[in-house]
Order: structure tokens, then C-alpha cells, then sequence
């Protein structure tokens, strides 16, 4: 089987039901689809059960949290290449799976791009680099709702470390293209549609976020850690009063 599109979900009844819509109706039908639910009590499991017949696999149970849930999908999973489109994201059109393997791919990872849905209802467009560089990763991460990974390169890199809270997705892509050395294909087209209401977005998370990167760059890769912490020293100087008094006084000196 070329694909598994998993789904995890709690309490999001009204957004998983346009995620298994957007996901049942698509033109290609090389895929199994699994949805892990977190032991929801929103009448999530009727829509389930509603679409019972087009779920391939499902379960509804207490989780320890978004990546256990995204892990325990994983294991589910028997397709060759892995796509998290979670409870609320969507797919741009019903075609999109068709356009992604529409030729025969190999890379280990193929991403593309996706669309924010705006508070206000519009949609924005983020797209991803054609290349990819660890100073990409520095600042942002790839979209998991547009990235598509080969079941095999879990076995090379592990699953998500599930004693993060928020940055095991950046931290799997971290160790896949800079340790492991994963090959990758950019697609360039909108491959999904996602809400700005998921946990890494959030900004009371992003000291959070800092801090768990802080520490896994610190464990994994300590010349990068140095790096990392330059560049937010660096950016700070920049955002500062102080950094401007200095490069008016040097433009000054200079003249």
C-alpha cells in the first residue's frame, strides 16, 4: 500500500468530521486511512462510527498525549509512506493525493506546502523551502499536514519522542536530515488546509518551545546547540534599543 493518512483527535468532533470528509473523497485510492482518538466524550466516536466503513483502522482510548497518539498511529500503519493530517485540518481539493503520486517516488521524505486558515476565515498561504537547511530548521519546522514520510525512515530515526510536549515533529526532522542524511523532494503546491489553534502556534507555548529545542540541541547536537543560541543572542541584540544606538554611533564614526 502506497500511503496511510493518519488522524488523532480528541474532543474535536466538528473538525474531525471535515478531516475524514476531505480525506474518504479523495480521486486516489492507494491508502489506508487510521484514525486514533484520545478517548473523546464530544460525540467524536459516532462521526467514527458514521464513517466506519471507510476508516481502515481506529481506536478510541485515554493517550498520554499528542505524540503517543501520533505514535501509536504509526505502528498502525502499513503503508509506505506516512501522512499526519490531524482532527481539523483538511485537504485543499480532492485531488491532491492524486498530484502527490502521480509519479513513482522514492525520497524519504516529500513535503509541500499548506494553507492557514485565518481567524478571520481566510486563507493564507506558507510555503516550504525547496532546500532544506539546518538554518531553516533554526527558526521553523516543516508543515506535518504537507510532508510525507516513508514509513522506514521511523525505523532509522526512532518515532516521536514522546517525553517532549510540543517539538518532537522538529526534533524528528532535525535528526532525519542532519544526522541521518534522509533524501527529500519538495512538491511545490498547497497540500492541506490547518487551523493556527494547534499547540505549537500558540503563544504562550513559545518559551516552551525554546526551551525544548534548547535542550534537545544541547543533548544531540552541542555544536549546534552554540549555534542556536547565537542566533538568538544575535537576534536580540538586533531587536534591541542598544543595537541601534551602536550601528547609528558606527555609521557615524564612518562617515
Amino acid at each position: 500500500m502506497k500511503l496511510s493518512v493518519i488522524t488523532i483527535n480528541r474532543n474535536n468532533a466538528e473538525g474531525l468530521k471535515q478531516t475524514v470528509i476531505s480525506v474518504i473523497n479523495q480521486s486516489f485510492t492507494d491508502f489506508e486511512y487510521i484514525v486514533i482518538d484520545g478517548g473523546s466524550t464530544d460525540g467524536s466516536v459516532d462521526i467514527i462510527e458514521e464513517y466506519t466503513d471507510k476508516i481502515t483502522y481506529w481506536v478510541s482510548e485515554p493517550d498520554k498525549g499528542i505524540y503517543n497518539a501520533m505514535n501509536k498511529g504509526i505502528i498502525a500503519a502499513s503503508g509506505d509512506y506516512l501522512l499526519m493530517l490531524n482532527s481539523g485540518d483538511y485537504f485543499v481539493d480532492e485531488k491532491v493525493l492524486a498530484h502527490v503520486f502521480e509519479t513513482e517516488m522514492t525520497e524519504d521524505i516529500i513535503y509541500g506546502n499548506i494553507l492557514w486558515k485565518l481567524t478571520n476565515g481566510k486563507l493564507e498561504s506558507a510555503k516550504s523551502p525547496t532546500e532544506i537547511k539546518f538554518s531553516y530548521l533554526f527558526k521553523v519546522s516543516l508543515f506535518h499536514q504537507g510532508t510525507f514520510v516513508k514509513k522506514s525512515l521511523h525505523d532509522i530515526v526512532g518515532l516521536y519522542d514522546e517525553n517532549f510536549k510540543i517539538i518532537s515533529d522538529w526534533a524528528f526532522w532535525v535528526l532525519a536530515f542532519c544526522r541521518y542524511n534522509c533524501t527529500y523532494k519538495y512538491i511545490d503546491f498547497d497540500v492541506s488546509v490547518c487551523d493556527r489553534e494547534g499547540i505549537s502556534c500558540i503563544n504562550e507555548n513559545q518559551v516552551t518551545i525554546q526551551q525544548e529545542k534548547e535542550f534537545f540541541l544541547k543533548t544531540q547536537f552541542p555544536t549546534f546547540y552554540i549555534d542556536y543560541v547565537d542566533y538568538y543572542y544575535l537576534k536580540d541584540i538586533k531587536e534591541s534599543n542598544k543595537f541601534l544606538k551602536i550601528r547609528r554611533f558606527i555609521r557615524k564614526f564612518f562617515k
